[in-house]
């Protein structure tokens, strides 16, 4: 069964807009962007924000650069636009060049403004993280589009432990945009898994045993020959083929193997863009 992560985002989002409407007199909450260095994929996954901001009824604001400044610029501006008043929440555009690849960055950022969960006292969770869990929660809640279908992490660790008891989970890719952030959400939740990446032996071994894959990696790693019947398949990486955005499989390949996997592009993603919006509206309840 394909899973329409579009489909779930949407109706997320309308659980979001209604909370935003219920703000009423209080000043809407304010998400602050920052782009190093503008590309054509850059520019289109920031209008995809952009898009869902205006849906659910945030406010959006884009600092971008045609070129990466120097670090201590760039530091400097996150640190001076993120303190401001009205900034609830502040993000970094990833990838960064290679100059500014760095988690540093994110100290410029207060605890409480930096909703995609990158350091340690954020009080947030990663939102692709979020996201794969999202998808998890609709498989196994029975397909159903309810308003706990948001991840509560306190409320959630018994459902996940009890549906992942004596199952096998592999998680594949470390990049500090998918696996990484993905890993770190599994560990929160109390799932336990297998991480796998470029330098892992003989990955096949692992992936004809799980029950469930996780691919954050940005190239075709699947084949249907190294799957097992009723596996489930969730995609969060990105690659180009001949124009068109693919995943980690091909989903015609997959498709009458697993039980239940992920499409690309309106798979996990679009939850991902959700889940930004929902941890910036939970900043604003915190900063009130």
């Amino acid at each position: 069964m394909k899973i329409e992560g579009a489909r779930i985002a949407e109706y997320l989002q309308r659980l979001l807009r209604a909370e935003v409407s219920k703000r009423k007199k209080k000043k809407k909450p304010r998400l602050i962007v920052f782009l190093a260095a503008e590309t054509d994929d850059q520019l289109s996954f920031v209008k995809i924000k952009s898009k869902i901001a205006h849906k659910i009824g945030v406010e959006f604001e884009l600092i971008k650069f045609k070129t990466a400044p120097s670090f201590q610029r760039f530091a400097s501006l996150i640190k001076e636009k993120s303190i401001e008043s009205n900034a609830t929440g502040t993000i970094i555009q990833q990838p960064l060049p290679q100059e500014l690849s760095t988690d540093s960055l994110y100290n410029y950022i207060p605890d409480v403004k930096e909703i995609e969960g990158v350091k340690t006292k954020s009080p947030f969770y990663s939102p692709i993280g979020l996201a794969v869990l999202t998808v998890i929660k609709f498989i196994f809640g029975k397909h159903r589009l309810v308003p706990d279908l948001f991840v509560n992490m306190d409320k959630d660790r018994a459902f996940f432990k009890k549906i992942f008891k004596n199952k096998r989970v592999v998680l594949v890719g470390r990049g500090v945009t998918g696996g990484r952030p993905i890993g770190k959400v599994l560990t929160e939740a109390k799932i336990n898994y297998i991480s796998l990446n470029s330098q892992t032996p003989n990955p096949e071994s692992y992936y004809k045993n799980a029950d469930l894959i996780i691919t954050a990696v940005g190239k075709k790693v699947i084949e249907p020959s190294m799957l097992k019947e009723g596996v489930i398949l969730i995609n969060v990486g990105l690659r180009k083929e001949h124009g068109r955005l693919k995943g980690d499989y091909e989903e015609a390949e997959v498709k009458n193997i697993a039980s239940y996997y992920t499409p690309t592009p309106g798979g996990a993603g679009p939850i991902d863009v959700v889940y930004l919006y929902k941890n910036l509206i939970d900043s604003a309840k915190l900063q009130k």
